[in-house]
């Protein structure tokens, strides 16, 4: 059974189905027709586009009642059956939610003037919207959603208007200029939803694409105190053949629905020109990583029954170069794709003969399936003695999985960790893979966290505490660095032992950013990345998510005309970063371009 849609927003983000209006025109029904009466006349073609929405995986199914009020249906002379309309598009909605999905009552503007402004009394607006809300509620929705209002007014005196103990979600549309107005303007609109009574989720849709509303969403990020939802349109309609056809593709609403969730956004959803389609890739892109993003792993434990950590300094060498203060080296191999392991051997045995530090070990990055970390890091440290700090990936693994890799981690000899949430399966060539993301890397944290105190997932002692140096991953250059931030301060509060930041180029950035978590105490590594090519800093900043390079970078590799000149030019580069940021950092994480640690190696031995 569902919960309360309030309580089920606490939980994770919600998906919402996509432009009803939409779907109905493509199921051939003609523009000048009332869409609404619809619910009348064709019933199965209602039920067949919440159908479609349903199997797309959309959580809530919006109603067919948009303009199912009666000075909208005046128009069509259907006035007269408002209340059965309002009531057969709940009805047909619920036939396809059940119990699972929600029920949102669609309630659009009157599209009047009232007065004072125009001629239409208020009071007869008022009774207007009162009479479809309380056809919606005989049919019983889970909650009523006001929807691309754009007169604040008549929007309020909507919400106003509901007598019953029903959650109201009110969403505003802005378009297109309106978003180059000043930024206080449309934050003053939201501010004025925030504080209504009568309101308990503000949002926005239509009238503009997904680049649009996440500009404002830049804008107001952290400023507001409801739930905020958010439905783009598809881009801006083109007339084609006398159609209006919106051309946003889908794979585009995915891309953008993540940048929304990490905005902090409660429900994500679409309007005009969203199918479907859209709504299926937006889902595959932004559920299971968002159920992971929000989950907290709460372990059980009775008082006074957890051990004391072992001290850090006696967990690894690692752990010792941090709590000494020691400058650490650390250098990125990737493990290969295919079976054999002798490259990445050697390459581990040169770095243990020129005595680096310890050597990073990614999980399937950028969701790519390759031999494990954990099993490159066991043979590593076989083979080499050199230590190893190997990704733990959230994105593969339930609850159960991560325990027992940690588990095996340390039966393994292996004491360094590095949590990491992971990137999606549509970021690699596997995108209709499921991921699990029980947790994200605060979770997994908390539970390697739990673990060194010898206290396991179902909140029992193990025979043996766990020893782990656990570090996380940060991105000082990330789009929404306040949510970086608070969550640099999670991962702390877990039991992070270190961080590690992405590859680095904007050292101002990254001076600020390390100055504002310098309070949770925990010392960070520097990533850096020694540029090969112009080509290789065109794709880093392009195609690299959480890398940003500086133009004064760009154009001194754009000057470079050679291979060799511009492999030097890019040691340089890393160098002088090193150089600049010593006192601020603990070590450095070089990920040699192309595997090629001799690039490494020179800016470890010369740059330091």
């Amino acid at each position: 059974m569902r919960k309360p849609y309030l309580e089920r927003l606490e939980d994770s983000v919600l998906l919402f189905d996509g432009a009803m209006g939409t779907m109905i025109y493509d199921s051939g029904v003609f523009i000048n027709q009332c869409f609404e009466n619809v619910n009348l006349t064709s019933p199965e073609t209602i039920l067949n586009v919440h159908r479609k929405m349903a199997e797309a995986g959309a959580q809530v199914l919006t109603t067919n009642s948009f303009g199912a009020n009666p000075i909208k249906l005046h128009t069509y002379d259907l006035e007269e059956k408002t209340e059965a309309i309002n009531i057969r598009s709940v009805e047909l909605a619920r036939e396809i939610a059940g119990e699972d999905l929600y029920v949102a009552g669609s309630i659009g503007p009157t599209s009047v003037r009232m007065s004072p402004i125009g001629n239409t009394p208020r009071e007869l607006v008022e009774d207007a919207f009162r009479v479809q809300i309380e056809g919606l509620l005989k049919g019983g929705v889970d909650l009523l959603l006001f929807e691309t209002f754009r007169n604040m007014d008549e929007l309020i005196l909507a919400a106003r208007s509901v007598n019953s103990e029903i959650t109201v979600q009110a969403q505003i549309s802005l378009r297109h200029e309106e978003t180059e107005i000043h930024k206080e303007t449309y934050l003053n609109l939201f501010r004025q939803l925030d504080d209504e009574d009568s309101i308990d989720v503000i949002g926005m849709n239509c009238s503009t694409g997904p680049a649009d509303m996440l500009d404002i969403l830049y804008e107001i990020q952290g400023r507001l105190s409801k739930p905020f939802s958010i439905m783009p349109n598809a881009g801006f309609p083109r007339d084609i053949d006398g159609r209006q056809i919106y051309l946003a593709s889908p794979e585009y609403f995915a891309e953008y629905s993540l940048k929304f969730l990490d905005a902090g956004v409660s429900v994500i959803g679409g309007c005009c020109g969203t199918t479907h389609e859209h709504i299926k890739k937006m889902g595959d892109a932004f559920l299971s990583l968002d159920k992971g993003r929000r989950q907290q792993i709460v372990i059980k434990k009775e008082e006074d029954s957890s051990a004391s950590p072992i001290s850090l300094s006696e967990r690894s060498s690692l752990g010792k170069a941090l709590a000494n203060g020691e400058w650490i080296t650390a250098v990125e191999l990737v493990p290969p794709v295919g079976t054999g392991l002798t490259s990445v051997l050697d390459k581990a045995g040169k770095l243990m003969e020129l005595e680096v530090s310890v050597i990073n070990i990614p999980d399937g990055p950028r969701a790519s399936s390759r031999i494990s970390a954990f099993f490159t890091a066991v043979e590593i440290f076989r083979n080499t003695g050199i230590e190893t700090i190997p990704h733990i990936c959230c994105r593969d693994k339930n609850l159960i999985g991560l325990q027992s890799e940690l588990l095996s981690s340390q039966a393994a000899g292996l004491r360094n960790i590095l949590a990491v949430t992971g990137d999606p399966p549509k970021a690699g060539n596997y995108p209709d893979v499921t991921g699990v993301f029980d947790v994200d890397s605060i979770g997994l944290i908390s539970l390697a966290s739990s673990l060194n105190r010898g206290i396991d997932l179902g909140g029992k002692k193990i025979p043996r505490q766990t020893s782990f140096v656990i570090g996380a991953g940060i991105n000082p250059t990330a789009q929404f660095v306040e949510k970086e931030i608070e969550r640099a301060f999670m991962k702390a509060e877990a039991g992070a032992d270190f961080f590690i930041t992405q590859p680095v180029f904007d050292l101002e950035v990254l001076s600020e950013f390390i100055e504002r978590i310098k309070t949770s105490g925990v010392p960070v590594i520097a990533g850096i990345w020694p540029l090969a090519s112009y080509r290789n800093a065109l794709f880093l900043h392009n195609e690299v998510p959480g890398v940003t390079i500086p133009e004064h970078i760009m154009k001194r590799m754009e000057k470079q005309e050679s291979k060799e000149a511009a492999r030097d030019e890019g040691i340089l580069i890393a160098r002088s970063s090193i150089e600049q940021m010593k006192n601020q950092i603990a070590g450095i994480q070089v990920s040699p371009p192309f595997g090629r640690i001799d690039t490494a190696l020179d800016v470890i031995e010369e740059g330091v």
